[in-house]
């Protein structure tokens, strides 16, 4: 009877470590896949406009050996352009989410998780045979929207979802979305150097939403009191109706004795709702998300910068620096720009199981100079290869990954936890907000050089 007893902390220990491995492979998974369309459909956006272009804007020539030559209209610019900039494919990529990111933290609460994933789970697949299939632009751009749209609700709702797990699954998350960039560009360019179509490419993707479904309902083991089908408000009415002057601070700094554990039912329960002095709850209303709005804004500026000057370059500049004399042609180059960015991203990301950085504002001016560096680099054209650029992208990369994953790490620490759902997914308009107007500022750049 004593072993018995003796043994039953053990077995829980046992039992308590393999879900924590099981909910932070299960969080990496999501990142991964959740973010994978996003970034095959940028790593594929030189060959999604040439492709269309191509149909369009060409004409075949005959060469002295029998071939063909592909002779573009817009042959009179110093630089090798598309007639239509990446920056396209980018706004394109980018604007469903920023929309649902900017609305969705003051109704997504309505909405169970478990039909959350399912509507990702569609729209992926449906992008990558909308844009596999595609015989214009505009279908091209149509399917990009619809992969925008998987990442930016997934984004949103797997960061809410991280604040009722172990916080430790924050660090897989974003291990995650980082192997995707280095996953999705990798790939895409492997795939199509190595013969494949991006056509057949975007085929074998396909996998990639079944794996996020798969992962969600079958590999995380959540709460026994999580709403998977049901809004946040079943079992929480209202007890009564408070003042603002009994509310506890909205964003406040919290030392919990032990952070490490696994949120109590009381906690899991308190997602969207604030704890009044005497303990009663209530919903937040609109007002209390505006105020934890402005709270974030000391995070989400900085985050915002930051992802504006990195797709400026990835969206504006990297298309316009070619090297002809390199043995890598235009659409090699670029595919390689974004994978060795994505290989910054990746590390950086995976970093926040080692060490923590603060200052998001460093990171915001370092990234700004990278920007204007490779703007002159393409102005005045003094880089002598590829490879340097590759360097500078790699390291683009990894303030663009530290950034990311030390600003939610420090919302979810400096945000009291009855506020932490809402704060979560509230933030992550930060850098799809610096992406859309990236692409805004990227769009006249390119029509600028491509008209030298």
């Amino acid at each position: 009877m004593d072993r018995a007893l003796n043994s039953d902390p053990v077995d829980t220990a046992d039992t308590e470590g393999r879900q924590r491995w099981r909910n932070w492979i299960g969080f990496w998974l999501l990142g991964l896949c959740n973010n994978f369309a996003y970034v095959v459909m940028l790593s594929a956006a030189h060959d999604i406009l040439q492709k269309q272009e191509s149909h369009n804007t060409t004409t075949p020539t005959p060469a002295p050996n029998g071939t063909n030559i592909e002779i573009r209209n817009n042959s009179s610019s110093r630089y090798d352009c598309n007639a239509v900039s990446t920056a396209a494919v980018l706004l394109a990529d980018i604007l469903p989410t920023l929309i649902i990111k900017f609305t969705a933290p003051f109704y997504i609460h309505k909405v169970p998780y478990g039909f959350r994933v399912l509507v990702c789970f569609i729209t992926a697949v449906v992008s990558f045979l909308m844009v596999s299939f595609s015989s214009t632009i505009l279908m091209s751009i149509f399917g990009v929207v619809f992969a925008s749209i998987s990442s930016g609700l997934g984004e949103l709702s797997f960061l809410s979802l991280s604040v009722f797990f172990n916080r430790n699954v924050l660090s897989g998350w974003g291990s995650g979305t980082g192997a995707a960039g280095v996953a999705g560009a990798f790939l895409y360019s492997a795939f199509t150097q190595a013969g494949l179509t991006p056509q057949v490419t975007l085929w074998i993707m396909l996998v990639v939403p079944v794996i996020l479904a798969v992962s969600y309902f079958f590999l995380l083991v959540f709460p026994s009191s999580f709403p998977q089908w049901r809004c946040h408000e079943d079992g929480h009415s209202p007890s009564r109706v408070v003042n603002s002057h009994e509310r506890r601070p909205l964003i406040e700094e919290e030392t919990d004795t032990n952070e490490d554990a696994e949120p109590t039912r009381e906690e899991q329960g308190l997602a969207f709702f604030f704890l009044t002095e005497d303990k009663h709850i209530r919903p937040l209303t609109f007002t209390d998300k505006i105020y934890i709005m402005k709270g974030l804004l000391k995070f989400i500026f900085p985050l915002g910068l930051v992802y504006f000057a990195e797709y400026f370059i990835n969206q504006g500049l990297l298309e316009l620096l070619y090297f002809p004399d390199s043995r890598l042609s235009h659409a090699e180059q670029y595919r390689w720009y974004q994978t060795l960015y994505q290989v910054g991203v990746f590390a950086s990301r995976t970093s926040l199981v080692c060490f923590k950085i603060r200052k998001i504002f460093l990171m915001s001016l370092l990234q700004c100079v990278n920007a204007v560096l490779l703007g002159f680099a393409v102005y005045y054209q003094f880089l002598p290869n590829p490879w340097v650029v590759f360097v500078i992208v790699l390291y683009e990369g990894l303030l663009g990954g530290a950034a990311y994953v030390n600003t939610f790490f420090f919302i979810r620490e400096e945000t009291a936890k009855h506020e932490r759902e809402f704060a979560m997914a509230a933030a992550s308009v930060g850098d799809s907000l610096g992406i859309a107007l990236s692409a805004a500022a990227a769009l006249p750049v390119h029509h600028y050089f491509c008209s030298l």
